[in-house]
């Protein structure tokens, strides 16, 4: 009977745990955790960072301003997307997206890569046609300055996937 016993113990303990586990209310959003507006907000302000950074590296002449104005507006987010609109805005794409049959979301889904590759392709354009308006030393300082983790000599920037590490 005692060999009985232990196993029996054990698994009314797991039994036990596995109800408490169940009846406890999901927990709140970590406080690191940001809203999308807070999150969309942070990247454009880093992204304005940047891009004054470079603007001052490069030293652009008065004759380059145009091009540099049409290199950043080719560079900006564009207005529709998932981090784009209010809460409710995306709640109601979420239930678009839900009614779709599968065929409908994977006809959806290729449509959006085309989008997204034609907006790809604008702004590899737009660097291009930038890029031409430079001298040769602005162009070393575009190569150097535009190349992911350049600062730190890594790519990534010494920083793990999505910014971990």
């Amino acid at each position: 009977m005692p060999s009985i016993i232990k196993p029996l113990l054990v698994s009314t303990l797991l039994a036990t745990s596995a109800m408490l586990a169940q009846a406890q209310t999901a927990p709140a959003a970590p406080a690191g955790m940001q809203q999308p507006e807070r999150m969309q907000q942070r990247m454009q302000e880093r992204m304005a960072s940047r891009q004054a950074t470079l603007k001052t590296r490069l030293g652009l002449s008065a004759a380059q301003e145009g091009a540099w104005n049409t290199y950043l507006a080719a560079m900006q987010p564009p207005a529709s997307g998932m981090m784009a609109g209010n809460r409710a805005d995306r709640r109601k794409m979420f239930e678009e997206w839900r009614a779709m049959t599968t065929p409908q979301r994977l006809d959806r889904m290729a449509a959006l890569k085309t989008e997204r590759d034609a907006q790809m392709n604008r702004r590899a354009q737009a660097t291009r046609d930038f890029y031409a308006t430079l001298s040769p030393e602005q162009q070393k300082v575009f190569d150097s300055s535009t190349m992911m983790g350049a600062q730190s000599g890594r790519w990534g920037g010494g920083r793990g996937h999505h910014g971990r590490g």
